[in-house]
C-alpha cells in the first residue's frame, strides 16, 4: 500500500468515527447523566493510559527539548480546545448549526495551510472546497425536517466557530513537527499535556474534580456506557491514532476536507436504521462532496506532498 493511500484511508476512517461519534455524544448529552467536563476528562485519561501504555512496548523516541513547547500548544488547539468547545457546544446546539459550522473547518484549513507552510491556494483546491462546501450545505438543508427544531444559542454557535477554528490551526500549521515523530510518541504527550491542562487550569480543575467525585456511574444507563466507551476507545485513542498517520502523508487541506464525512457518515446510518431514506438530494450532495476531494487531490500542491515545508512554522 502507497503511502498516499495510506494517508486517505487513515483519514476517511477517522472521520467515520467522528461521524458516528456526533449521534453517540448527542445522545450522551441529552441523557444528562455525564457532565461535558467529565466526558473530557475520561476520554484524555482514558487515550492517555492507552497511548503510553503501548510506547511501553515499542522502540523508545525522545522528543527534542525546544519541540516540547510546540508539542504542548499543539496539544491545546489540537485536542483541549477542540475536544472541550464540542461537548459543551452539543449540549446547547442543534444538529443543523453543528453540521453547517464544522463545514467551515476546511476553508479555514486551507488558509492557515497557505500562512504558515506556504501551501498555495490553487484553482482546483478552492474549488473542491467550494464544490464539497456546496454538496454538504445541500445535504444539510435537505435533511431538515419541519417541527421540533432544537435552538441554538448563542455561546453554542461561538463554541462550534471556536472548535472549527482551533482544529483547523492544528491542522494547517503542525505537519512538519507530527512528520518529525512516530504517531504513538506524538500522540502520548499530546494527550498527557491535554490530560494536565484538563486537571490543572482554574477552568476546567472545580469542575471535572468535582463531577468525577460526584458522578453516579452506576446509575448510568447501559446504552449511554457503550456510547461513553466508543468516545474513549473509538472516537478518542483510534480517531486520534489516525489523523497524524494521515497528516504525515497527505496535505493539511485534503485531511480537513474528511470533515465532510460526518453528515454523510449521519445519513447512512439513519438509513441503515430505517430512520431515512435514500433520495436523490443525497445522491447529489455526495457525488458534490466526492467531486471535491477529487479536485484537492489533484491540484497542483500534490507535487509537495512528500516533503512538507517546515519553514514559518
Amino acid at each position: 500500500m502507497n503511502d498516499k493511500l495510506t494517508g486517505h484511508l487513515s483519514i476517511a476512517a477517522a472521520y467515520t468515527i467522528f461521524g458516528l461519534n456526533i449521534v453517540f455524544c448527542k445522545d450522551i448529552a441529552n441523557s444528562a447523566v455525564v457532565s461535558p467536563v467529565v466526558l473530557f476528562t475520561l476520554r484524555a485519561i482514558g487515550a492517555t493510559a492507552l497511548f503510553w501504555l503501548i510506547s511501553i512496548f515499542l522502540p523508545h523516541e525522545r522528543i527534542d527539548k525546544g519541540d516540547f513547547l510546540k508539542v504542548a500548544t499543539a496539544s491545546v488547539v489540537g485536542l483541549f480546545v477542540p475536544q472541550m468547545t464540542f461537548l459543551v457546544a452539543i449540549t446547547m446546539s442543534s444538529s443543523i448549526d453543528t453540521a453547517v459550522l464544522g463545514t467551515l473547518g476546511p476553508i479555514f484549513t486551507m488558509f492557515f495551510a497557505f500562512l504558515f507552510l506556504g501551501e498555495p491556494i490553487t484553482g482546483k483546491k478552492a474549488g473542491g472546497v467550494a464544490l464539497s462546501f456546496a454538496g454538504i450545505i445541500f445535504l444539510i438543508f435537505n435533511s431538515v425536517h419541519s417541527g421540533g427544531a432544537q435552538n441554538s444559542s448563542p455561546l453554542g454557535i461561538a463554541l462550534l466557530l471556536l472548535n472549527s477554528i482551533s482544529f483547523s490551526f492544528y491542522l494547517g500549521v503542525f505537519r512538519p513537527l507530527i512528520a518529525k515523530y512516530s504517531v504513538v510518541t506524538f500522540m502520548k504527550w499530546m494527550f498527557l499535556f491535554s490530560l494536565l491542562l484538563s486537571l490543572l487550569s482554574l477552568l476546567s480543575l472545580p469542575f471535572s474534580a468535582k463531577g468525577l467525585i460526584t458522578t453516579d456511574f452506576c446509575a448510568i444507563p447501559s446504552n449511554v456506557r457503550w456510547e461513553i466507551g466508543y468516545l474513549i476507545l473509538f472516537a478518542t485513542f483510534f480517531a486520534y491514532f489516525l489523523i497524524p498517520l494521515g497528516q504525515k502523508h497527505i496535505r493539511p487541506t485534503l485531511v480537513s476536507m474528511y470533515t465532510y464525512l460526518q453528515p454523510i457518515i449521519a445519513a447512512i446510518v439513519s438509513i441503515a436504521t430505517g430512520m431515512d431514506v435514500i433520495t436523490w438530494q443525497k445522491a447529489l450532495a455526495t457525488a458534490l462532496v466526492v467531486g471535491g476531494v477529487v479536485l484537492v487531490s489533484r491540484s497542483r500542491a500534490a507535487a509537495a506532498n512528500a516533503q512538507p515545508k517546515t519553514t514559518r512554522h
